[in-house]
């Protein structure tokens, strides 16, 4: 039941937004600006500096925001961001080990997946929610022809979705969307602001 709640959180915010900084500081703005900016999931990857931390923080400053911890390569990893506050963990790619580590905590496991098989083998995992990671190497409308062989699935594109696409994976039945690298070209040009009016726009878009 914890499980499926947390997933039927990501799914109704409709985007996650995907945080990785160079620094604890720049991630913790992006952050901070994707939730004033109306965003509901968080997840911060591991490749940021102290990410432990800012799951932790964002846990008990946000108790109404779903934090997860991205970029999971093993078990280890997945428990230790568990045990400081993450939700749902997500990875580049599946791994047995974090699947089923996942599973005994009751937290969703999102790994990144690229073809039918991956999907298969995930799903035969307890997982309920791919990343079609990266992105950008399909058209939306391969997730149409990803729910004819396995229409249980839930898919979460991530990588290459942007404000101008976004919709088309909706339409095409995106169960929600990983949106990353656009907050921090919005911080860098226009600061914390940017990245919440950026964050704005994707909720404004998804809710029409």
């Amino acid at each position: 039941m914890k499980s499926y709640n947390t997933l039927n959180k990501m799914i109704t915010a409709g985007i996650t937004a995907v945080v990785r900084g160079d620094t604890f500081e720049e991630a913790e703005t992006i952050a901070n600006g994707c939730i004033a900016g109306g965003i509901t999931s968080i997840e911060v990857t591991f490749t940021t500096p102290d990410a432990v931390r800012l799951i932790k923080q964002l846990s008990l400053s946000y108790p109404d925001i779903t934090v997860g911890a991205g970029s999971v390569l093993d078990s280890e990893t997945a428990r230790i961001a568990i045990l400081n506050g993450a939700e749902y963990v997500v990875s580049p790619c599946f791994d047995k080990g974090a699947a089923m580590l996942c599973n005994r905590y009751q937290v969703p496991y999102v790994p990144g997946c690229m073809t039918i098989r991956e999907m298969k083998e995930a799903t035969e995992y307890g997982v309920s929610l791919i990343k079609l990671f990266p992105g950008n190497q399909f058209e939306p409308s391969f997730i149409k022809s990803v729910k004819g062989p396995l229409p249980h699935v839930e898919v979460m594109p991530t990588g290459g979705v942007n404000a101008s696409n976004v919709q088309q994976w909706i339409e095409n039945g995106a169960a929600a969307v990983g949106v990353g690298s656009d907050w921090n070209k919005a911080l860098k040009t226009s600061g914390e602001e940017g990245v919440i009016e950026a964050a704005r726009n994707y909720v404004n878009i998804l809710s029409n």
